[in-house]
């Protein structure tokens, strides 16, 4: 089994470091450089970076914070917020970023995703979902019973009529080499991930999917990436506001049988 990853969330918005509940009420988490050293320094696996209002306010993520959180890690990072073309795909690449994660941009225009794997490779391009659980409404691609999952687009602020599980099977088609699946009922609520999500999305893709929103204990990580189906985890609340370690949960993990990553005092200790 491969191991799992562990993944701090810098959502960005103004410079800081920002988390709320359902994508609003934010509270200020601190500077994003500084956040992604210490991080590193911790033993995260990876780091994502989103400029969460860059497609909103029609702009690109900011590349200067991008460079100098890049300067400040040795993992890798991805990097999210108003990538609308390959050519800044390579901006943000050539400025530190391992990965570039596509959300509203790639709704508009799909192709973008195929392009960008064919220049950059598939390793490099996320497919960032906010999905969203709905009532059926008897719309295209809806069932008249039961619930299904919408994506939105524009840091969650406008619903595309796309469901979720054909938006991921498409992205998947298309390149994307990794979903970053956020569940909008569940983020920030530290009542754990939307499993039901999670295990649709993951029984639909054969590539790795990322498990946001929702984590507020160490049971609601492990079942994620257990019944949920996850290939690793995102987390922010837990981590900004030192509820957890990222040592707390790799050491959890493993002692329920889970492989991860040792920290790097871990491997410092095992020399």
């Amino acid at each position: 089994m491969l191991a799992k990853r562990i993944i701090p969330c810098l959502d960005v918005r103004d410079g800081r470091v920002v988390k709320g509940t359902r994508f609003i009420n934010l509270r200020d988490a601190g500077d994003p450089v500084e956040r992604a050293g210490f991080y590193s320094s911790e033993g995260a696996d990876e780091l994502v970076f989103l400029d969460i209002t860059a497609s909103v306010e029609k702009r690109r993520a900011i590349v200067d914070v991008v460079s100098k959180t890049a300067d400040a890690v040795f993992i890798p990072l991805t990097v999210g917020g108003g990538i609308d073309c390959p050519d800044f795909m390579q901006e943000l690449l050539q400025s530190g970023a391992d990965k570039v994660s596509l959300n509203t941009a790639a709704l508009h225009n799909p192709q973008l995703i195929e392009v960008g794997a064919a220049r950059f490779g598939s390793q490099c391009m996320v497919v960032a979902v906010d999905a969203k659980r709905v009532s059926g409404t008897g719309k295209a691609g809806f069932s008249d019973s039961g619930s299904r999952w919408e994506v939105y687009s524009h840091g969650g602020r406008t619903p595309t009529g796309k469901d979720v599980i054909d938006w991921v099977i498409e992205a998947e088609q298309l390149g994307a080499g990794e979903i970053l699946l956020t569940s909008m009922d569940a983020d920030g609520t530290l009542d754990g991930y939307d499993l039901d999500l999670l295990a649709a999305v993951t029984g639909a893709v054969t590539i790795p999917v990322i498990a946001s929103g929702g984590a507020g204990t160490l049971e609601h990580l492990y079942e994620a990436l257990t019944r949920g189906g996850a290939h690793a985890v995102l987390a922010a609340s837990i981590l900004h506001f030192g509820t957890y370690s990222i040592k707390d949960i790799k050491t959890y993990l493993t002692a329920r049988g889970l492989p991860v990553r040792p920290t790097d005092i871990e491997r410092h200790l095992d020399r």
